[in-house]
């Protein structure tokens, strides 16, 4: 049993839909006999399952830990301004941004145990979500969050250039716990999160994060920000 669950990974609710409309339309090309297009029909159908799937992850516990949000490579760290619609100031912290490609899992997670405080959307354009000019001028939605220590952490989910549709399920006042999932992203984008203040990084660029897993930070540590090669 254990064997056929790591093979066959569970769909997230979100994608019963896309899959079932990829198969239906496959379908329909096998009755129409059109040429060339039901075995793409299937293999489209065949990826939208992938895309949409949703593994469980082993999420540290340990007190002080900011998790990674989402699956993906590393794309850059380094300080920066958190989005002005949070309200958090201008003062510069670490961000660390995450590229979900087309093939990664794109069910969102929240980073910290803590509250969620605020929450806005901002409708924006679909540039690539690879360029560092996403995260001002594409459509994302921003959360501000604080952990059970009490310090201020954020996360925002980027659409790109593929991607048309952000979606988000927590609430302004709900308590969270590292790990939980919290929203999803379709089709490939990308998630930046702010560390809170003082707190280093501890992965590196081209590093590839994984949702739920992943330690990005901890509050506890006095290490600086973490540098890496490729060997």
């Amino acid at each position: 049993m254990d064997s056929l669950l790591s093979v066959f990974v569970p769909l997230h609710r979100e994608g019963y839909k896309f899959v079932g409309a990829f198969a239906v339309a496959t379908i329909l090309l096998y009755l129409m006999e059109v040429p060339f297009l039901p075995p793409l029909g299937v293999i489209l159908t065949l990826w939208c399952a992938y895309f949409f799937r949703d593994p469980d992850r082993v999420t540290p516990t340990k007190e002080g830990l900011i998790i990674s949000p989402a699956d993906g490579v590393v794309q850059s760290v380094g300080p920066a301004v958190p989005p002005a619609e949070l309200e958090m100031g201008d003062e510069e912290r670490v961000r660390i941004s995450i590229f979900m490609n087309v093939f990664d899992v794109h069910v969102n997670r929240i980073p910290a145990d803590g509250q969620i405080v605020r929450q806005v959307y901002t409708p924006g354009k679909y540039l690539n979500a690879a360029l560092d000019k996403a995260s001002e001028e594409n459509e994302r939605h921003a959360i501000l969050m604080k952990t059970a220590s009490g310090k201020e952490i954020a996360f925002v989910q980027i659409a790109g250039l593929v991607a048309r549709r952000i979606l988000c399920w927590v609430e302004d006042g709900q308590t969270v716990k590292a790990g939980e999932r919290f929203g999803l992203i379709r089709f490939g984008s990308r998630v930046d999160i702010y560390l809170p203040k003082g707190v280093s990084s501890l992965v590196c660029v081209g590093q590839r994060a994984v949702a739920g897993e992943t330690v990005l930070g901890n509050e506890k540590s006095r290490e600086g920000d973490r540098e890496g090669e490729i060997r």
